[in-house]
């Protein structure tokens, strides 16, 4: 176990610009350990090895490749086959239901599916897409008759992967990750953390997501260090796995951190290897109470999958800060187009000039970073406008340059680190009889994030039915995971604008602090608050 926490930089290391699956062959001939999951390890040679035996599957591929994984070895061998590949790879989002994700699957052109028997049923009848189901006998024989991929050359332009930020009714949007983008971030992350071969990463955010991929996985690549593979997350687990695995890097997005912490403490919590916690969206108390009990450094960002802005927490951050961001990066007006001036405060720390000092963040330099929404040139196109990258995010800062977020567009949600749209769970809660129209939006989460609350005008002569309501949400089988309401209100009529428009910024800002009736969600049923 290494106590000392510090890290010294290797000198074997590729080139800047390399492709990741430049960086993924250089670890062809490395004999040390390069994954654990669960009871096996495997070399990094490996780890190649297995790589190329699935880069052989779709040499020939004519289109992309969709994957539809739990966390493990399987999904981290196609993910580096891929890239050997050089075939696009597209995570599909398994919180994603019915419509929504075969829309996702037809978005990005995927030419075949590689999924497992605890998922394969919920691609049944959405698509004609052939799939492959890696725990299965015929998928095994597949792969022992397949030839591995030899050595081929990919080039930094092409498509690596399409990550998925968010859906919308009409056109879902799927980052574009070059294979040089993933190569510098992976070179990027390591260089700013000082990781090196001797570094254990330890990956138990879904795979689907950028976080893991880019956070992870990637570094991971680039130094030689482990991977420690976990098929989900366990607060109770975190620890032991980290002692077990001598983990020094961790990843996370979201709750993760308050989880951990949740779990009782004990006076040698900080008796272990961690050097790093790395991520976004930790809460300040969060975040300076897992640095002290575990003994770490905790380094929290704002970032986007597109990869344009960066905003870090540095020594000397006031609390609710973001910190201070990179170069070209603003607090913009969208309709003047000129940049926000920075907020004022009161003696009790109150902002007292919101409608001037918050406006859009954006990056003035980052254009030729954000390399598009695949098969989407409107959102492409809405976000890259004069020549700048918008991130629809909303920020103010201070005096002295550091930032603060404001929150989102009324009609995206990030719930337990996931992005999703709010009309297509305004479509699906529509259906439920009672309901004459509904609203879904964001209110915060006491920890971070948000959570989804719905404010629904009742049907003439109807009355709502918390267990009629929840035995609805149980019978839809497009529910995303993370959309059921954990607060539902009850008007008489949604607030709107002379145009009709639903004006949720009213009802987020009311949150549950009004005279209507509000349910919340606890212990699988609704109960009024």
């Amino acid at each position: 176990m290494r106590d000392d926490k510090t890290a010294v930089l290797d000198d074997d290391r590729p080139a800047r610009d390399a492709a990741f699956a430049e960086l993924v062959a250089a670890r062809a001939g490395d004999d040390r350990t390069g994954l654990c999951f669960e009871d096996r390890s495997w070399t990094w040679r490996e780890v190649v090895a297995e790589a190329r035996r699935r880069a052989g599957l779709v040499r020939d591929l004519p289109g992309h490749v969709g994957l539809f994984l739990e966390n493990g070895s399987e999904h981290l061998f196609w993910i580096l086959g891929a890239a050997l590949a050089g075939v696009p790879l597209v995570e599909l989002n398994p919180t994603r239901r019915g419509a929504e994700l075969a829309r996702d699957i037809a978005h990005t052109d995927c030419a075949l599916l590689v999924t497992e028997t605890s998922r394969a049923p919920l691609l049944d009848g959405l698509t004609d897409v052939p799939s492959l189901t890696v725990d299965t006998p015929a998928y095994a024989g597949r792969l022992a008759a397949a030839r591995p991929l030899p050595p081929v050359p990919v080039a930094p332009e092409a498509i690596f992967s399409l990550v998925f930020t968010s859906g919308t009714t009409s056109a879902p949007k799927a980052v574009i990750c070059t294979q040089g983008r993933l190569g510098r971030i992976a070179v990027q992350q390591r260089d700013r953390r000082g990781l090196t071969r001797d570094d254990v990463f330890y990956v138990v955010m879904p795979m689907f997501h950028s976080n893991a991929l880019m956070a992870g996985i990637a570094p991971a690549v680039a130094t030689g260090g482990r991977l420690v593979l976990r098929r989900g997350f366990s607060a109770s687990g975190f620890l032991p796995d980290v002692r077990r695995h001598g983990v020094t890097f961790f990843n996370y997005v979201g709750k993760p951190l308050n989880y951990i912490l949740a779990v009782p403490e004990k006076p040698d919590d900080a008796d272990n290897p961690l050097r790093i916690a790395f991520g976004n969206e930790g809460a300040d108390r969060d975040i300076e109470a897992f640095a002290r009990r575990f003994g770490c450094t905790v380094i929290d960002s704002y970032g986007s999958s597109e990869g344009e802005i960066r905003i870090v927490r540095v020594p000397g951050t006031p609390p609710g800060s973001l910190g201070l961001a990179d170069e070209g990066a603003a607090v913009v007006d969208p309709e003047t187009l000129r940049e926000c001036p920075r907020a004022e405060f009161d003696e009790h720390g109150r902002l007292l000039n919101a409608d001037d000092a918050i406006g859009e963040i954006v990056d003035r330099l980052g254009a030729a970073k954000f390399e598009g929404y695949y098969n989407n040139p409107e959102a492409t196109a809405k976000r890259v406008r004069n020549g700048w990258v918008w991130s629809g995010d909303l920020a103010y800062r201070d005096a002295d340059g550091y930032w603060y977020f404001a929150g989102r567009d009324d009609d995206w949600l990030r719930v337990d680190g996931e992005n999703f749209a709010a009309v297509p769970v305004e479509r699906l809660l529509a259906r439920f009889d009672a309901f004459a129209e509904v609203a879904v939006y964001a209110v915060p989460d006491e920890h971070v994030g948000d959570q989804v609350m719905a404010a629904a005008a009742l049907a003439p002569g109807r009355a709502f039915d918390p267990s009629a309501f929840t035995a609805f949400l149980a019978a839809q089988p497009d529910l995303g995971t993370k959309w059921t309401p954990k607060y539902v209100r009850i008007v008489r009529e949604l607030p709107r604008t002379p145009t009709n428009k639903v004006i949720k910024r009213t009802l987020r800002g009311e949150a549950c602090n009004t005279p209507d009736p509000v349910y919340e969600h606890r212990a699988g049923t609704y109960t009024l608050t």
